[in-house]
Order: structure tokens, then C-alpha cells, then sequence
């Protein structure tokens, strides 16, 4: 299997492209701000053929580019519905203005052709069986998607902004929800082996095992702080 991810834009939001290998078809995971060059030249450099864009949740940041790679690929974006008007409204999406400035030019909308995720799903896309779980709590439909395990490659689980490395989703934006948070830490990270690798939104890569281990917000779900992580 290939994975090939990239940090992009201002919030360093990680974008990830996935194909059981080189030169064959490939998703594309949260495309964010000013993900566009990154995208063709991971394309290029794996000889891969994008099917779909697949978006853990709604906020600019990960899903400014969306309008342009599916327009250039002619490639369908899915989305939960309860995130489907934050490619439209960003703005609405976060409660305050973005900041021209930082964000610099954006393509604000819908691509062509939208299709909605729903929890239990299984996406067969390129070659792959990705498994969608809503995990609602940073915005009301984040999910994850999860890669089961294949030969020597363990289980992967592609977590957007629900479970980062030593920490988990900030929820004070419009529609996110602490406790929701923890019910989706609860009932979609805690059963996974340990051995799942987790590819978060932002930040590096880490496992069920070790977050279990160390995270407070998975040793604690009774008694956590209140998170601030991510955008």
C-alpha cells in the first residue's frame, strides 16, 4: 500500500494520498489550504490517477482545495452532510472572520459532483475498502475512515481532527461538542488494536496503543480537560 502524505497551508493540515501502490488509482484525504501543488506533485511522483476526494470534516482548512483538485480531476467529493454547507460557508462554519490576509485566495463552494458519507459506510474507491465512522464532536459530521489490516501493513485509521497525537479535536467552534468528542473517542478509537496506526490532521502519526497509553483524553474519558487542540 502507498500513503503519501504532506502538511499544507497555513495550519500545516496534512493531506493524504492513498493507493495499494504506485501508479495505480488513488484517494485523495482533506485536500486543505493551499493543498493544490502539493496534490500534483505527489501525483506525479507516484504515477497515481485520483477516483475521489474524501474530506473527515468541513472546516477550510481541510477542505479549501477542494473545488479546484476535483475540477482539474474531474473526481467526486464526499462529505457528511451535516458538514456539507462549510465548503460554502466557511465563515459560518467557524464563527469569525478567516483573515484574508492569512488565508490569502480561496475557492469557496461545492465541487460538481458531491456525494454524502454516513456512518458504517464502506467506500470501495481505487482498490480500497476505506470504512467511514461518524465521529461527531470537533463539528457535528467529522468522521474517520479506517483501512483494515492487509498483509505486513497494520490497520490504519485516518482520524482528521477527532484524535491527534498526545491530544484530540478542539470543540469551540459552531457545532462542536465536548462531550460528543468523547462519546466518538469512546465508541470509534477505543476498540481499535493497538497496533492501529493513527494519520491524524494535523501533527505526526501515532497509534491506538500509544494513545491509549499516554493520551489523557483516552485514559481519562470520565474526566478530561477541555480541548484546544488544531484549528
Amino acid at each position: 500500500m502507498l500513503i503519501a502524505g504532506f502538511p499544507a497551508g497555513a495550519w500545516g493540515t496534512n493531506c493524504y494520498l492513498v493507493a495499494p501502490a504506485a501508479g495505480e488509482e488513488c484517494v485523495i484525504i482533506d485536500p486543505g489550504h493551499q493543498a493544490t501543488q502539493g496534490v500534483e506533485e505527489t501525483l506525479k511522483k507516484h504515477r497515481l490517477k485520483p477516483v475521489a476526494v474524501v474530506l473527515t470534516h468541513g472546516h477550510i482548512d481541510h477542505v479549501a482545495s477542494v473545488v479546484p483538485v476535483c475540477g482539474a480531476k474531474n473526481v467526486p467529493a464526499w462529505i457528511h452532510p451535516e458538514d456539507r454547507f462549510m465548503m460554502s460557508d466557511p465563515e459560518k462554519a467557524l464563527g469569525r472572520s478567516l483573515g484574508a490576509q492569512l488565508m490569502g485566495e480561496l475557492t469557496v463552494g461545492e465541487p460538481d459532483d458531491v456525494k454524502e458519507l454516513h456512518d458504517g459506510a464502506e467506500l470501495k474507491l481505487a482498490g480500497l475498502d476505506l470504512t467511514v465512522s461518524h465521529a461527531p464532536g470537533h463539528t457535528k459530521g467529522s468522521v474517520t475512515f479506517g483501512l483494515p489490516e492487509a498483509a505486513d501493513i497494520p490497520p490504519i485509521l485516518f482520524s482528521g481532527d477527532l484524535l491527534f497525537a498526545g491530544s484530540v479535536g478542539r470543540t469551540d467552534f459552531p457545532g462542536g461538542s465536548h462531550a460528543d468528542l468523547l462519546k466518538s473517542l469512546a465508541r470509534v478509537c477505543l476498540p481499535l488494536e493497538d497496533s492501529t496506526v493513527v494519520l491524524s490532521g494535523h501533527g505526526p502519526q501515532t497509534t491506538i496503543g500509544q494513545e491509549r497509553a499516554t493520551n489523557p483524553y483516552l485514559r481519562g474519558l470520565d474526566d478530561a480537560p477541555a480541548p484546544r487542540r488544531g484549528m
